[in-house]
């Protein structure tokens, strides 16, 4: 009996040795997998950061772009101030040494030109052409519209 059970024991054993290699192979297997999908992962996340990267320049290239502009906006804005001051200056003087221009200064707009600087409050394009189509046309002072 002593044999019989040995050899039960042994293909005990062997079996047992079986079951723990077929379960580790299946770990192995599954760890496999699960590397591979970590390494897809990895993968599209770095596709992504260089996409994110690639933006982030693109965008800070723009804004630097925009920065520079408005710094020349703002150089330009500055010139036309100081252009349009030194006009209103010169104005000044002229009227104060003429004193035609100074008369002629002070006359009121005729009709025609302050018609043609009225404009009411805007709101969309709308509005503006509604505006056009219902505003008088303006004639020359000696012509009076044909009835």
């Amino acid at each position: 009996m002593s044999v019989l059970r040995q050899a039960l024991l042994g293909v005990a054993l062997l079996a047992a040795l079986g079951l723990l290699i077929w379960s580790q192979e299946l770990r192995i297997s599954g760890a496999n997998k699960d590397t591979r999908l970590a390494e897809q992962d990895a993968s599209r996340a770095r596709e992504q950061a260089e996409r994110n990267l690639a933006n982030a320049s693109a965008l800070r290239d723009t804004l630097q772009q925009e920065r520079n502009a408005q710094t020349t906006l703002r150089a330009q804005q500055d010139q036309l101030r100081q252009g349009l001051a030194k006009r209103e200056l010169t104005i000044e003087a002229l009227k104060r040494e003429n004193v035609d221009l100074r008369n002629w200064a002070a006359q009121p707009l005729p009709d025609a030109a302050r018609r043609l600087r009225e404009r009411p409050a805007l709101t969309g394009a709308h509005a503006y052409r509604q505006w056009l189509s219902t505003r008088r046309a303006l004639h020359p002072t000696g012509d009076q519209p044909a009835q």
